[in-house]
């Protein structure tokens, strides 16, 4: 019987990638739900090549209420969440309400409200399952180790890789030169512009580090980040023996949507396998002067409750005018900085409190931001 899938954010990175590997594997799957947010005409081609899937267009008036009543309708059995930042929260967990396992791309679900995810994935006894190529690596790892609870008799580390960006080997001062074109000019991966400016600043690590945290059940200072330009070690794990063990693939997001697709089972996947004839890996200690976000991202995830929330805001305001030049690339983190030196610490266990932080974190972002303009 083929599994049905929902896949929200068709028309980007994570999107394009989950409907290769659906229209690769059409004896296994079979797109039930496809959704768009920005590119209407793109998800009309869609529709004429995937006639029997419901299409969903989000980013017209009430899209979003459109969006999580056609999931709670279809009812997949697998929804691929690759809609960025907060805006992929609700239709999260809507899909958990309707009983779907989750392939999660969508970091921001984790970060903002990670607690109240994985709390209603467990009543709904469905699996959310990370699509994050590091957190996916993770996630096999400690399958492939049977560590079915981690906890520090078996596991000492966990190690999350970080190509390093397009300003890797810039100064802190050119860094304050650079422009959103600059940042968008990823080495290694191929993905939207938030999320590629995100990794431009290291806040993508930055919000790995706490999604690794509430995902895993760890704490932050068990969770460490090395620099490889290669992209090629996607995360490794440290056991208490001391010993590394590392996952391996080319920079490609359709190994980790297909894991997740075939969970719990590994399934054969016709691309280009790595090849150890000519590979060079490097590591190197990320520079926490130039890229301060990550550290950031620590003491958020160390203090708790709604700091999360608001790292991500915050970051996702900042980026917004980096890209619509009100503010310097080198006034991300700044921005971010100021925004968690407000008290997020009152805990949350309702959706809509954690709605009400991030539009508070936002409007706080926006402040700082129109002064600096």
């Amino acid at each position: 019987m083929k599994k049905r899938i929902a896949v929200l954010g068709a028309t980007g990175s994570i999107g394009k990638s989950s409907l290769d590997i659906i229209d690769r594997e059409r004896g296994f799957f079979e797109a039930v739900l496809i959704t768009a947010h920005s590119k209407k005409d793109e998800l009309e081609r869609l529709k004429k090549k995937w006639p029997s899937a419901v299409c969903v267009f989000s980013g017209e008036e009430g899209g979003g209420k459109k969006l999580t009543e056609a999931i709670k309708n279809v009812q997949p059995d697998i929804t691929i969440n690759g809609i960025s930042g907060a805006a992929g929260l609700e239709p999260s967990l809507a899909a958990i309400e309707a009983g779907s396992n989750i392939a999660l791309a969508n970091k921001e679900t984790i970060v903002m409200a990670g607690r109240l995810a994985l709390r209603l994935a467990n009543e709904k006894k469905v699996k959310i399952i990370p699509v994050d190529s590091e957190h996916s690596a993770v996630f096999k790892l400690i399958e492939a180790h049977s560590l079915l609870k981690i906890n520090e008799l078996k596991i000492s580390e966990i190690i999350l890789t970080a190509s390093g960006g397009p300003f890797r080997k810039l100064s802190l001062k050119e860094m304050e030169n650079v422009t959103a074109k600059d940042a968008l000019a990823h080495p290694t991966w191929k993905m939207g512009p938030k999320i590629t400016i995100d990794s431009a600043s290291m806040a993508n690590k930055g919000l790995e580090i706490i999604e690794a945290c509430i995902l895993f059940n760890v704490p932050v200072d068990k969770i460490k980040v090395v620099i490889h330009p290669q992209s090629i070690v996607h995360s490794m794990i440290r056991l208490s023996n001391g010993v590394i063990y590392a996952q391996l693939s080319k920079p490609d997001m359709r190994h980790p949507i297909h894991d997740a697709l075939h969970w719990p089972d590994t399934a054969p996947l016709d691309l280009d396998t790595l090849s150890f004839d000519s590979l060079t890996l490097e590591f190197e200690k990320p520079d926490a002067e130039k890229f301060p976000m990550p550290g950031i991202a620590r003491e958020a995830a160390k203090k708790g409750g709604l700091y999360p929330c608001a790292y991500n805001a915050a970051n996702e305001e900042a980026v917004t005018a980096f890209i619509n030049k009100k503010i310097g690339f080198t006034d991300i983190p700044k921005i971010t900085g100021i925004v968690l030196e407000k008290d997020w610490a009152p805990d949350y266990d309702d959706k809509e409190t954690v709605l009400k932080a991030d539009a508070d974190a936002r409007l706080e972002a926006v402040k700082i931001i129109n002064k600096m303009a």
